[in-house]
């Protein structure tokens, strides 16, 4: 077992854990919560060897086998398939000794033989195909398997990065907020996957009904120490739950909370007759009131007001073909169609969820609702009073990393006062001076809540969610889940967080095929949806008759067809790339030289202005290459999404 004894760990000046203690047996699965900050990640690097303690026992058994699920971005000229396959170093080890040995005409045929008995007792020759199988669980194409690694995004980079550490014969499994760039379907997944794995299992995420799916104990970051609760995250909520109603300082706040739940279940039990999901969403809000104590100590206490006008209908989608458009292998544009006959009518009570497939449209669809995406054919028809807020995650990445988060509010409304921003921005957790620093340093979570504040603020009465939970924790998560169900304007969700999803919309629209329908049913149903679509393949294939044959040679040939087009797709992101790459390093050398005090004197102000004239040039150019890159890498995954 794994045993942490009055373990002292210390950042700089601060105390991460202070005389903790934890023990792990063997085929345990144990989820860790807590703060951002509060020492999850450390935990795992003490447990690695990458960092020291600074008092106290760590003892781990010599024998053990640890795998964990690497967070950075590494760039490998690999193929997907052999990056994953080295996720096993004993398979890679044996490969490489018998490989030796069979190229030395003076081996040793005995050892020779003992390799090849390991190799079966490892059960070596099916290795190529558990990773072909951890790669379609985690949604990649067949056609990936040989793709070199740098040809991935950021997100599908850090799935590679998961698959390795599923690969390992491991004793103990380390995953950190794995489920954060996995859509729904590979989430559901990584479940089944997980509930088969023999070792201990220590995992960080702040995705509740993961938590509640996968683990049988909780141990909580509190106070630098490390407090066990017995039984998924809905039997911590109960646990700690009670043991905070007891103290009367509490008692307020929750009521404050409990009041605001028991005014959306009276709004929204109207309503529960119409889907079995709404059915399920009041039985969680009743179940709310009673965890509702669990998350008083919440730094989070915000809303998401709706703007004064609101137009009914809101936006009306008719005849809609949606996709983009693509240059043939002849460099003529052609419309390749990634959702056809699209009829969405959208009004202020409309509250959406989409599901589907990766690589189905989801996006897209959420893009050209937004704006951002101009449709292929069709008809847009908004209301007069429409205003969409919209947060995706490419959105982060378009924050001005040298201004603070209030400079971001005071820039949409230069008439707001300070006290005001600053009122404002402590509900979402930047306290004091925090709201006046660059963001330059700030986490992911941190930027995604400054996203989402700055959405709130303009008071849409549209909002548009394309997985808005990466990187923030259960707290923020629970807050937007309250804030949400207390906006009276239209929703629009798309989420691998089902509990997010349960508690915030009331009717799935399914994306699939090149289509949008309503989906009549809840997760539970989609679940159950996604294992009868896996079995399809199967079931045609054994009653195949003369008419099967002929499908799916058109089938190849339109998958060949495809593929052609991929190429020039890939020169272009990688071109693209080089690009951003080269505005970027650009950029940085005119910002160093505006880091320079001298630069602000008398003497230079001419060089003052051309260097600020040159930031703004260059800034615009990193803007274009961002819109290109996301551009084709959203064309790509469509294409590849037609071939699979």
């Amino acid at each position: 077992m794994i045993s942490l004894q009055q373990v002292q760990l210390q950042r700089g000046a601060k105390v991460l854990l202070d005389h903790a203690d934890l023990e792990a047996f063997p085929g345990q699965n144990i989820g860790l919560i807590g703060a951002n900050g509060s020492g999850k990640s450390s935990l795992f690097k003490l447990i690695l060897n990458e960092l020291q303690l600074d008092g106290g026992e760590l003892q781990i058994p010599k024998q053990w086998r640890i795998a964990h699920m690497a967070q950075e971005l590494l760039s490998h000229e690999r193929s997907a398939i052999d990056y994953v396959l080295d996720g096993d170093p004993h398979l890679r080890q044996l490969q490489h000794k018998i490989t030796q040995l069979s190229a030395d005409s003076d081996g040793c045929g005995s050892e020779l033989a003992a390799l090849y008995a390991d190799m079966e007792h490892l059960d070596g020759y099916a290795a190529e195909s558990r990773a072909q199988q951890l790669l379609n669980g985690l949604g990649f194409k067949a056609s990936d398997d040989q793709k070199n690694v740098t040809d991935f995004s950021g997100g599908w980079r850090i799935r590679l990065n998961l698959a390795r550490a599923l690969m390992c014969q491991s004793d103990c499994l380390l995953l950190d907020e794995p489920t954060n760039h996995l859509d729904l379907d590979a989430t559901l997944w990584l479940e089944q996957w997980l509930a088969r794995y023999p070792g201990t299992l220590l995992i960080i995420s702040h995705d509740r009904d993961f938590l509640d799916n996968v683990v049988g104990r909780i141990v909580s970051f509190e106070n630098g120490k490390l407090i066990n609760y017995t039984g998924n995250y809905s039997a911590y909520e109960m646990l700690k739950a009670d043991r905070l109603a007891q103290q009367q300082q509490a008692f307020e706040k929750q009521q404050v909370r409990i009041a605001e739940i028991d005014s959306f279940v009276r709004r929204f039990k109207a309503k529960a007759t119409k889907a079995k999901q709404a059915q399920s969403r009041v039985k969680e809000l009743e179940r709310m009131e009673k965890i509702a104590p669990a998350h008083i100590d919440s730094p989070f206490t915000f809303t998401l007001p709706v703007s004064e006008k609101i137009s009914d209908p809101l936006l009306g989608l008719s005849q809609m073909s949606i996709g983009y458009n693509v240059k043939n292998c002849d460099q003529k544009p052609i419309a390749k169609i990634v959702i056809d006959k699209v009829n969405i009518s959208i009004h202020p009570s409309t509250r959406l969820g989409l599901l589907g497939p990766n690589g189905a449209g989801k996006s897209s669809l959420v893009k050209t609702i937004a704006g951002n995406l101009q449709q292929l054919t069709g008809d847009r028809t908004e209301g007069e009073h429409l205003k969409i807020g919209y947060f995706a995650q490419h959105q982060l990445e378009a924050l001005d990393m040298e201004a603070s988060a209030a400079l971001h509010i005071q820039r949409m409304s230069p008439k707001a006062s300070e006290q005001e921003i600053r009122n404002f921005l402590g509900g979402f957790d930047f306290q004091g001076e925090r709201a006046f620093e660059v963001i330059t340093h700030f986490s992911g979570g941190e930027k995604a809540r400054l996203a989402l504040a700055i959405i709130a603020w303009q008071k849409p009465n549209l909002l548009l969610l394309d997985e808005p939970t990466n990187h923030l924790d259960i707290e923020m998560r629970h807050a937007l889940t309250l804030a949400l169900q207390l906006f009276e304007g239209a929703v629009i969700l798309v989420s691998h967080d089902r509990h997010l999803l349960r508690n915030s919309v009331d009717q799935f629209l399914l994306v699939a095929d090149g289509r949008v329908e309503n989906f009549d049913g809840d997760l539970v149903d989609y679940q159950k949806w996604l294992t009868e679509q896996k079995q399809i393949p199967e079931m045609v294939e054994v009653s195949g008759g003369d008419d099967s044959g002929a499908s799916k040679k058109e089938q190849r040939q339109l998958a060949a067809e495809l593929r052609k087009q991929l190429q020039p797709l890939n020169n272009q992101l990688k071109k693209c790339e080089r690009e951003l790459e080269k505005w970027q390093t650009k950029l940085s050398g005119i910002e160093d030289q505006l880091a320079d005090a001298d630069i602000y004197s008398d003497d230079n102000k001419a060089k003052l202005k051309q260097l600020l004239s040159e930031q703004g040039e260059v800034k615009a150019r990193v803007d274009d290459c961002e819109e290109t890159w996301f551009m084709a890498t959203e064309e790509l995954e469509a294409l590849t999404a037609q071939i699979g």
